[in-house]
């Protein structure tokens, strides 16, 4: 049987801040990752390079390339996002936003996007999966006691997916496009994050990120903040921008979390993090904000970071 841990290897759960600033940004949005084929890193950062001074954005006002819309289809929850968030019965969820995302609904076709990513890394095999957790269950690691609890919400949450599924990469990207094209703004910036947006010139990545600023939506922060690290150091899209190290990616993720994004221990975004990823909190009742203060920001430079968060939500009239 295929072991999910030949590609997992358990020792990512003792990994280094270094790692954890540099493993997690898989989906761009959380998908939330530049260019990569894996389904649990969401969010995340790089190490090194040079960062934007950035006390937020001072160019005019954005043009949007596609109007944004999170309109809900009818027979479908008004609060798509708060039943992903509940992470139950995914399988029979994603089926009906993928029957609304053919009809043209942008927010489903995000959603479903987001499910894939979730449950993508359990898709590959079930059977592997339960294994390796009863595995990683039998070897005590008291050092992330929240692992075991985590991928069993995984499990219970994602059961019905099989390999059979074909979930990829390519798959995920196909679900982006046409939410993006159909108006969902955290979709067009996942597509920036997974190093495919619907346009490569400098004018629309910045406009793009603009938009996601100006829009203060917590997910479309999440989605665009690994464009904003490492990747986006050097661009001049983003010159003057809060872009281009690690603590500039943390802050839109940060940032995301105070903007309403379900950052609890529990939630999805901690979830993946310790299940799919490996990174897990040593403290099972840590949020992700005080995860990544913790473990991933000196003190000397908490200052600097919190301008950044603060510059990101009020540049735009965040509160």
């Amino acid at each position: 049987m295929f072991s999910l841990l030949a590609k997992k290897p358990w020792y990512l759960l003792a990994l280094p801040v270094a790692v954890l600033l540099g493993v997690l940004g898989y989906r761009g949005g959380i998908g939330l990752h530049a260019g990569g084929g894996g389904n649990a890193e969401l969010a995340a950062v790089g190490a090194g390079a040079e960062v934007s001074t950035a006390n937020g954005f001072s160019s005019g006002p954005a043009q949007p390339e596609v109007a944004a819309s999170t309109a809900i289809g009818p027979g479908l929850p008004v609060d798509l996002r708060a039943v992903f968030e509940r992470g139950r019965d995914l399988y029979a969820f994603a089926r009906e936003l993928r029957a609304a995302a053919d009809a043209g609904d942008a927010e489903a076709a995000w959603m479903v996007s987001r499910i894939h990513d979730y449950c993508g890394v359990y898709a590959m095999d079930p059977r592997g999966y339960a294994l390796d957790s009863s595995t990683l269950a039998s070897m005590g690691l008291s050092d992330v006691p929240g692992l075991n609890a985590a991928r069993e919400r995984v499990s219970v949450g994602c059961v019905g997916f099989t390999t059979a599924d074909a979930i990829g990469r390519g798959v995920i990207l196909q679900e982006r496009q046409q939410a993006a094209a159909a108006g969902n703004l955290a979709a067009e910036a996942a597509l920036l994050a997974m190093g495919e947006p619907l346009k490569r010139d400098a004018d629309y990545r910045r406009g793009l990120v603009e938009r996601v600023l100006n829009s203060q939506d917590p997910e479309a922060f999440l989605a665009v903040s690994s464009a904003m690290g490492v990747t986006a150091a050097g661009d001049d899209a983003y010159r003057g921008m809060v872009a281009g190290d690690q603590f500039s990616q943390l802050a839109w993720q940060v940032a995301a979390c105070r903007l309403g994004l379900a950052c609890g221990p529990n939630s999805m975004l901690m979830t993946s993090y310790c299940a799919n990823g490996g990174i897990c909190s040593k403290d099972p009742g840590q949020d992700f904000e005080s995860f990544v203060y913790d473990a991933a920001v000196p003190r000397q430079s908490e200052g600097r970071m919190n301008q950044l968060v603060d510059s990101l939500r009020g540049a735009r009239g965040g509160k």
